[in-house]
């Protein structure tokens, strides 16, 4: 049995790879939702390199993102994150795990539309509490009522990241499930399988 579930995860993921061709796959979303846990599993299956942009910011920078918010502010950071997605993508394809403003950013969002698909990660506010509550290296969640903080992203990055090209939901179940959905959506996008899931396009499997 575990045999034949790794042929099948196998198989989706190479047709998913030949529907992908050259682009870059980009995972968008809040922090807690799963990107990056999400993207390297999904990289995996489609044999392609994973980068997470925060980790790379700080490569470059030689700070962490509470350091680099705390010393120059958000609007310098954006412009950092926005000249690093752009190198990153012009060297794909690959699977880019993007922090949780980089959409959000009409700058970085232009290079994300044109260097690949965007896929937005949804999640509920309980579950993203649930997972970002107990780490305290969120900058923008050093807030005296953090859940509020969390969810007032929410109501204004929403409507953003509805722009995505895809949207799965993020939801408590195992990454597995989620990285496959990602590969089937990246099918249905490209017109060659359809299922009937809700997942494809704009709209998402919540």
């Amino acid at each position: 049995m575990t045999d034949t579930i790794l042929n099948l995860a196998s198989s989706l993921g190479a047709r998913a790879r030949a529907a992908l061709g050259r682009r870059n796959l980009v995972f968008v979303g809040l922090m807690g939702a799963g990107k990056s846990a999400v993207g390297r599993m999904v990289a995996n299956q489609l044999g392609l390199p994973f980068v997470d942009t925060d980790v790379e910011i700080e490569r470059v920078s030689r700070m962490s993102i509470s350091e680099l918010f705390a010393a120059y502010g958000e609007d310098e950071f954006r412009a950092l994150e926005t000249r690093v997605i752009k190198r990153l993508l012009r060297s794909g394809p690959r699977v880019v795990s993007t922090g949780g403003g980089a959409f959000i950013n009409e700058k970085t969002r232009k290079q994300i539309e044109r260097g690949g698909i965007s896929l937005w990660l949804k999640a509920d506010l309980d579950v993203l509490w649930e997972r970002v509550n107990k780490r305290d290296h969120r900058p923008l969640l050093k807030t005296e009522n953090p859940k509020q903080t969390l969810k007032d992203l929410m109501d204004k990055r929403y409507p953003i990241y509805e722009l995505a090209d895809l949207t799965i939901q993020s939801r408590d179940v195992r990454k597995e499930v989620i990285a496959n959905e990602v590969l089937m959506a990246i099918l249905e996008q490209s017109g060659i399988e359809k299922t009937g899931a809700e997942h494809s396009g704009k709209g998402d499997t919540a």
